[in-house]
């Protein structure tokens, strides 16, 4: 399907009435809106211009062959340059298409991340926190903040459950794929008859939800202080710092300890019960888009199985889109974890224009 020229055009006019907008000197606040508009522009424009500039270099060269007077030897020249100009045309159409693709508007946020144990007993909680380190080493190689907000330790290690925030540009659109049951297959440390084990932890990505984002009426909360357990000394048995809210119309519970401070444990429980109401919001609106679309890349249910690492043969398997890598040390260091996202995400983007295309 060709791409429509009238709403290319419009685009094209936007943008040049938006840059002069900002470059009259408007008011502070139309400055920041303007200067986000544009910057959400730019690269489409960039991309409708090469895509205007292989058109017509293709077209000259076809302009050329169809000359009758061209001799034979130029001929031959324009005809190998045309091919090239046409798969010029070919990329630079299929950039644009994913530049005007419809955009999740929760891409470019900072997330949630939870990871739990699930079955497997202690081997489970030593791979939740292999799964959380791998994570945590991954958004430093991209430059993210990661700050845990709670956390649930094995009894031999790992955790039972740990809760972060990772703030940076772009991070629940690369790591939103990563929801689901991870399971995993090596010998524990503690088998002494060299038999592979079998366990799995789930893991849970949610954009985080501003204040604008969901309103929550107070008297919707049930609010309960107790003293934290655990680690943490002392002081953290004699005081009422640990904070549980329910949120009695969604059932949904949040429970913070790992601050000594009432008021921060208080803040960050807040901002967990805001992300998990917005999620769920989220999950409504995806799963009616969802009926209505083909090939997605999972759907976004925590308990779907969607992955499989292998120790023993060095293996990880995305069932979702049949991906197998046999870099499986890389990937749980962090360093080749874009091995598995960034064919998910292409999985993701030709789903929508086999929509599109509908």
């Amino acid at each position: 399907m060709a791409l429509n020229t009238q709403k290319l055009d419009a685009i094209l006019a936007r943008h040049a009435a938006v840059t002069d907008r900002l470059n009259s000197g408007p008011d502070a606040e139309s400055f920041v809106a303007l200067s986000r508009e544009l910057a959400e522009l730019d690269p489409v424009v960039e991309g409708i211009r090469a895509l205007r500039d292989a058109e017509k270099e293709r077209d000259d060269l076809q302009s050329l062959l169809n000359d009758a007077s061209t001799d034979s030897e130029m001929r031959a020249l324009a005809e190998d340059e045309r091919r090239g100009a046409e798969e010029r045309v070919h990329h630079a159409e299929h950039a644009l298409r994913l530049l005007l693709l419809p955009k999740d508007l929760a891409d470019e946020r900072g997330a949630i991340l939870e990871v739990r144990a699930g079955t497997g007993g202690d081997e489970a909680s030593l791979f939740a926190g292999d799964l959380f380190r791998m994570y945590e080493r991954y958004a430093a190689g991209r430059r993210w903040s990661v700050e845990i907000l709670s956390t649930s330790e094995g009894t031999v290690g790992g955790f039972k459950e740990i809760i972060a925030e990772i703030r940076g540009h772009g991070v629940f659109g690369r790591l939103k794929f990563e929801s689901g049951v991870h399971r995993v297959q090596r010998v524990p440390d503690t088998e002494t008859q060299g038999r592979i084990h079998t366990s799995a932890a789930t893991v849970a990505v949610l954009p985080i939800a501003e204040p604008v984002d969901v309103v929550i009426d107070d008297k919707d909360l049930v609010i309960e202080t107790m003293r934290a357990g655990g680690a943490g000394g002392q002081h953290v048995n004699k005081t009422e710092s640990a904070i549980r809210i329910t949120h009695v119309p969604s059932g949904i519970v949040v429970m913070m300890q790992d601050e000594r401070s009432q008021h921060r444990n208080r803040a960050k429980a807040m901002e967990v019960l805001r992300t998990r109401l917005y999620d769920r919001e989220r999950q409504k609106r995806a799963d009616a888009e969802a009926a209505e679309r083909r090939g997605q890349v999972g759907s976004g249910d925590r308990s779907e199985r969607i992955r499989t690492y292998n120790f023993p043969q060095g293996r990880l398997t995305d069932h979702r889109i049949n991906l197998t890598l046999y870099k499986l040390p890389e990937i749980v260091a962090g360093t080749a974890l874009d091995d598995v996202i960034e064919p998910l995400i292409a999985e993701h983007q030709a789903a929508l224009l086999g929509a599109e295309e509908l």
